[in-house]
């Protein structure tokens, strides 16, 4: 019969990845490193597995324990997740909801939803991370994110990602004030300059390079930004290119440091929509946040 794997032994196992030593995760978990040591060794036994390599710089993952670490982490914020589902419905209304957030609705109908939430929920904390799906798939499978409100492509994620439909955008290229093609009205007229843009691999900058696979001279795109600040403060200090929502063009301080080109060809529509694993069940707290998202993305 296997041996029982405890919750214990899975805290100092997250911990001591999270820190990359025993003594950093001692002080963390405020327990001793022989116990700590101890704790670790059971669990390995149970497992019949190493988990960590140790050395004199710390502690790093083997194969094992790189996979073992998904599952941990998932059971533990599971564990959380229910205790505070529980709390919330017999009305303790605080804990914790995550979500990730795309970098052009971090700027316009974000602020509005976490208003809303924080009046109706002002003992629950929030963490929000911004950026790209692709980004976020190893928050989601960990159970460290309750979902992303972002944009999505059809693919190979569709097995065990739950995709609900919020709203379209229009998206425009945008430059500096000033750019040498501040004036351009065709793609064609810029597939020389530089261009930068996050990961097209999987989200709608993916449906944005298959459109411009059809022009005779493709753009290049030399720079990866992950977010959009990054993206926005790269454009505004050189001649680099790139693409934003139409809410970012909207905002009232916009037109102070770019410009947004009215280009011949109409740029595909972004699908922005609630995702989540297809397993995870929110809290009373997590289903009132997704709420005020759908009510906002569709008025």
């Amino acid at each position: 019969m296997a041996t029982p794997i405890k919750l214990n032994q899975l805290r100092t196992f997250v911990e001591i990845n999270r820190h990359g030593s025993i003594r950093a995760a001692s002080r963390s978990l405020s327990l001793s490193q022989p116990a700590l040591t101890k704790s670790m060794r059971e669990l390995e036994d149970a497992l019949g597995a190493t988990l960590f390599i140790r050395s004199n710089q710390g502690v790093y993952l083997t194969e094992c324990g790189t996979s073992f670490l998904q599952r941990a982490n998932l059971i533990l914020e599971e564990l959380r997740s229910a205790q505070e589902d529980i709390q919330q419905r017999v009305g303790v209304l605080d804990g914790v909801v995550n979500v990730g957030i795309a970098g052009s609705l971090t700027r316009t109908i974000m602020p509005k939803v976490i208003t809303q939430f924080h009046r109706d929920y002002p003992n629950v904390k929030l963490r929000i991370v911004e950026g790209q799906l692709l980004t976020m798939l190893p928050l989601l499978r960990q159970g460290e994110l309750n979902f992303t409100v972002n944009t999505y492509y059809p693919g190979s994620l569709d097995a065990e990602l739950n995709f609900e439909k919020l709203m379209e955008k229009e998206y425009k290229v945008i430059v500096r004030k000033g750019h040498p093609k501040a004036n351009a009205t065709s793609l064609e007229e810029l597939v020389n300059c530089n261009w930068t843009m996050p990961t097209p691999k999987g989200t709608y900058y993916c449906r944005l390079f298959e459109s411009f696979s059809s022009l005779e001279t493709p753009p290049v795109f030399r720079v990866t930004c992950e977010t959009l600040m990054a993206c926005m403060s790269l454009v505004a200090a050189s001649d680099f290119v790139t693409i934003v929502a139409v809410d970012v063009v909207a905002e009232a301080q916009f037109d102070q440091q770019f410009v947004a080109l009215d280009l011949e060809e109409q740029l595909p529509f972004a699908i922005f929509g609630l995702i989540q694993r297809k397993d995870a069940k929110l809290t009373p707290a997590g289903e009132h946040l997704a709420r005020l998202f759908r009510m906002y993305c569709r008025t």
